[in-house]
């Protein structure tokens, strides 16, 4: 230990970190002075030991930081109490030497073996009856104390070694966390005193919400509260959702607190997200971390689009009051475990996709990850070099774009963006309407939907989470996907939004249910019937059907799935379905309310419907009206340089060449320095970007 201290404190002098300790005003938050690109490394992987030659692959490359140390614990600690360290010691000396920067992980999502051996108790049991074994990762009870405390003391074990290490810029806490059905016995229990905190212990008070009087299942003593296993109850099923995200986010937030007892003022600390996995409160996990972090896996060859690159970052972004984050996994050459869709990326798609990340705000970029392993359940997830250890055409890719990065870098981290429209999410609406559903197909929680109809036709947009923020000021148009689960303060917010001035595009469902999803004992859309200028007490399943003419536009004019009887009051119907016994009612309505709009769509619209009717709320707002000349494969993301100069990237998202007029003011391209002119013929290649700063 002694000899690692002395060595640590003499490499500080003179270390360059790749994050420079500006605080804001905040006094918490650190900016990257350099776009950081790199991969996640695992030397403990290799068939042999190789890691000299892995580090001068990486300095031919041009890599200069690596994500370390998150799936080991395992080797930190091969039996109860035995700790070695000398393995790590020299991987991080070694970067170091090699000025490669480090990000290391808490290796709490993958216990060893002797903990699932003499601790039995910390493997998860299902809400599904399902008993975890050993084998695989992230199959543990978080809630278990025996789990806790190991994973505490293996935390202080590694911030003690590691902390003062000049290699070290930050740590990922955990990695992908997820719930994954857990109910232990302590966990039930952990939720049992949640209830009686939320509910002031008042057993009357929750029968009456959770509506436990229907099929007798009322509680008359806490000790008969009944766990997840077996529960039919809409409520009961939200709350234990709620349950699960608040575990999550005290999980992080509980080992954000031990490293920051030992990081140093420079250092950041993360978690990195998977926006895909719901069970996560995201904001409330990001609490403590200056950046939010994403792992994305994106589709590939005819099928690359950059969406979701766009949604993953949208959804995380304005998660930090910084609007910026970074991307700890991306696809190098192929995502499958199996040898099923091996699908690697095209000439350039690498390329086009790394500054898809950075001109939605990140600053930082790196694969899973760096060399492909020879065994185990991700064996056909390639990494930037093949299993035949050697440089391939993706790494030599990953080499240019390095040395691009260098000559461009700083100019695009620290943008800053600022979106008009904003989707709103909700946890408990997806949740409630999974628990309720009305799509066979079970699509019932359309926000990616509604995202790529935006997305292609260059609508860029934020998505905000409720659990986040109730204020849309800053916004002038707000996308409301099935808003099933909605307080009455909520539903007023949405209806000042519009009283005050702003554009709404609501999805049918919305305010049907409050909290505790428990449907509102009046004429529907309850507190919305003002803002929506209708109501409705009837509704239908229904099978695809065309819609009678209309002024919308679309040409697709078709509907399925679902559709409300709107009944207008002040709303005016814009469209009705074209069928003898629906079409007595419009399926979509418009209303004007104080200074703004709301279109309400009371059916599942078409994909060319959807597009129409968020035109037709844009266009009342000046929104995006320069890109939207374009459609896709031509897709335009904008923001703003740490210089305050307007920063726009123009993405050709196929195999042919595409032509468009630069729509903005005199510009540099900033990847071959040349002049960029109002309206000039500019032509993007295939699978290319356009990235123009304005002087």
């Amino acid at each position: 230990m002694k000899r690692h201290v002395l060595l640590h404190l003499s490499m500080l002098v003179g270390c360059l970190s790749a994050l420079a300790s500006q605080p804001a005003d905040d006094g918490n938050y650190y900016r990257f002075t350099q776009p950081l690109y790199g991969a996640a490394y695992y030397a403990e992987y290799a068939p042999t030991d190789r890691l000299d030659e892995d580090i001068r692959l990486m300095k031919e490359a041009g890599l200069n930081v690596v994500r370390i140390g998150e799936s080991t614990w395992s080797l930190f600690e091969p039996q109860e109490g035995q700790f070695e360290f000398a393995w790590m010691d020299r991987i991080i000396d070694h970067m170091h030497k090699a000025g490669i920067k480090v990000i290391l992980g808490t290796p709490t999502y993958s216990i060893p073996a002797w903990m699932a051996h003499k601790y039995p108790e910390v493997l998860a049991h299902t809400t599904k009856d399902v008993q975890r074994y050993y084998g695989m990762r992230q199959n543990m009870d978080l809630k278990n104390p025996v789990y806790l405390r190991f994973s505490e003391r293996i935390i202080r074990k590694l911030m003690e070694r590691y902390a003062q290490h000049p290699a070290v810029i930050g740590y990922q806490v955990d990695n992908e966390a997820d719930s994954r059905f857990i109910d232990n016995k302590d966990y039930f229990e952990g939720f049992k005193q949640y209830i009686r905190q939320e509910f002031n212990d008042d057993l009357g008070e929750l029968n009456r919400r959770w509506g436990l009087n229907f099929w007798g299942m009322n509680i008359n003593t806490w000790d008969e509260f009944y766990d997840r296993k077996g529960v039919t109850n809409p409520a009961y099923m939200l709350w234990w959702e709620r349950w699960n995200r608040k575990v999550l986010s005290d999980f992080i937030n509980w080992q954000i607190d031990i490293v920051n007892e030992y990081r140093r003022p420079e250092q950041f600390v993360m978690h990195c997200f998977m926006p895909y996995l719901f069970s996560m409160d995201q904001v409330g996990a990001f609490r403590q971390m200056d950046y939010p972090a994403i792992n994305v896996y994106y589709d590939r060859q005819d099928r690359q689009d950059g969406m979701k690159i766009s949604y993953f970052a949208d959804f995380v972004r304005p998660i930090s009051n910084h609007h910026n984050f970074i991307c700890t996994e991306t696809t190098a050459q192929t995502s499958s475990s199996s040898s099923k869709f091996q699908n690697p990326p095209y000439d350039g798609q690498l390329r086009q996709n790394m500054y898809a990340f950075f001109a939605n705000g990140a600053n930082m970029v790196a694969y899973w990850h760096w060399a492909s392993n020879h065994f185990g359940a991700e064996t056909y997830c390639r990494g930037l070099i093949g299993h035949d250890q050697q440089p391939s055409r993706v790494y030599y890719e990953f080499q240019r774009n390095a040395a691009e990065l260098e000559k461009i870098g700083k100019q695009i981290i620290n943008i800053k963006k600022r979106n008009r429209v904003a989707i709103l999410f909700s946890h408990d609406s997806k949740y409630g309407l999974e628990f309720m559903p009305y799509d066979p197909n079970n699509y019932d929680y359309r926000d990616y939907e509604i995202y790529e109809a935006l997305y292609k036709q260059n609508i860029e947009c934020d998505i905000v989470s409720v659990d986040k923020r109730q204020d849309f000021t800053g916004y002038d148009m707000l996308v409301v996907p099935p808003l099933y689960i909605a307080s009455d303060e909520l539903l007023r917010k949405i209806s000042d939004f519009v009283r005050q001035g702003g554009e709404v595009v609501m999805f049918y469902k919305s305010g049907y249910a409050d909290l505790d999803s428990y449907v509102r004992p009046v004429v529907a859309p309850g507190p919305l019937t003002d803002v929506c200028g209708f109501t409705y007490n009837e509704f239908s399943s229904i099978s695809k059907m065309q819609l009678k003419p209309n002024a919308i536009g679309a040409t697709d004019n078709s509907v399925d799935v679902w559709t409300e009887f709107l009944r207008p009051t002040t709303a005016q119907p814009l469209a009705y379905i074209d069928h003898p016994f629906f079409g007595q009612w419009p399926c979509i309505t418009e209303n004007s309310y104080g200074r703004g709009h709301l279109i309400y769509i009371g059916t599942m619209p078409s994909k060319d419907l959807l597009r129409h009717l968020l035109i037709r709320a844009a266009d009342r707002k000046g929104i995006s009206t320069v890109e939207r000349q374009y459609q896709f494969p031509i897709i335009f993301r904008n923001g703003t340089t740490e210089k305050g100069q307007p920063i726009h990237y123009i993405f050709n998202f196929s195999s042919t060449p595409q032509t468009v007029s630069y729509p903005y003011a005199s510009s540099t391209s900033l990847l071959d320095k040349q002049r960029l002119t109002k309206d000039a013929t500019v032509t993007i290649d295939p699978w290319g970007v356009i990235i123009g700063v304005e002087k």
